[in-house]
């Protein structure tokens, strides 16, 4: 199957494809991705590799967790493919509509630009388009975008906002507050006690330890981020202080 994909006539710039995985015991979606080449099929692979050379569960994440599971129970993982001769950008487009739509996923991420585009009920959508944007405070802080979805995954507010990212950890540390928002409102303002690697096999990802601040620029929650912040295609929901008082 993996090989058929190769030979399959789509032109170089619409190579990628989206694609499910589904557990076979419960026929349950658990993590949904973009692609192109052999990318579907080497999750299991990889799993398969960890499993013969290290069994230390701290370094294997969720979703290898429960592929390591269903080929503990003599089963194989399900792969649908959604959509196929994409481009990059379309890819995209459609992997973060489907995690939109299977909560409970084993994705490290929400889906591309999903904190700024993604889910949301027309209720929330007016309160957020409503609220008043925050003038820019002295103190120096980082924005992370997160959603309701996130929240519902990890627990709280707080773990869906302090990991894991994809950033520099040398810079990260010398910001001391993390502005938490969804759908472009701060939700909550962390003051940030360490900054540290949050798995070492995952790309350096880095997640932060804080608690919610009574500082002066906890008096952001609750308003909306500057237009600088929400400018249409910026899906990195992790963003640094644009502006130095």
């Amino acid at each position: 199957m993996a090989d058929f994909l190769q030979s399959l006539s789509f032109s170089q710039n619409r190579k990628y494809y989206v694609y499910r995985l589904v557990d076979p015991r419960t026929l349950q979606t658990f993590y949904v991705g973009k692609g192109c080449g052999n990318r579907a099929f080497q999750h299991v692979k990889d799993v398969m590799s960890i499993l013969e050379i290290d069994k230390d569960e701290d370094l294997v994440s969720l979703k290898s967790q429960q592929i390591a599971d269903i080929l503990a129970a003599g089963k194989e993982v399900i792969i649908i493919f959604h959509r196929r001769g994409l481009t990059n950008r379309e890819a995209f487009e459609v992997e973060g509509a489907l995690i939109d739509c299977y909560p409970g996923l084993t994705n490290v991420q929400d889906g591309h630009d999903s904190a700024q585009r993604g889910l949301i009920s027309a209720v929330d959508l007016m309160a957020s388009q409503s609220a008043v944007e925050y003038t820019e405070p002295n103190e120096d802080y980082i924005i992370i975008k997160t959603t309701p979805g996130a929240i519902q995954n990890n627990g709280s507010l707080y773990e869906a906002t302090r990991r894991a990212w994809r950033a520099d950890l040398k810079k990260a540390k010398k910001y001391k507050y993390v502005l938490a928002v969804i759908y472009g409102v701060v939700r909550e303002v962390y003051e940030v006690k360490s900054w540290y690697v949050y798995n070492p096999q995952a790309n350096q990802r880095i997640a932060f330890d804080g608690k919610p601040t009574n500082d002066p620029i906890s008096e952001l929650k609750g308003k909306r981020i500057p237009a600088c912040y929400r400018k249409k295609g910026q899906a990195n929901p992790f963003m640094y202080k644009k502006f130095k008082k």
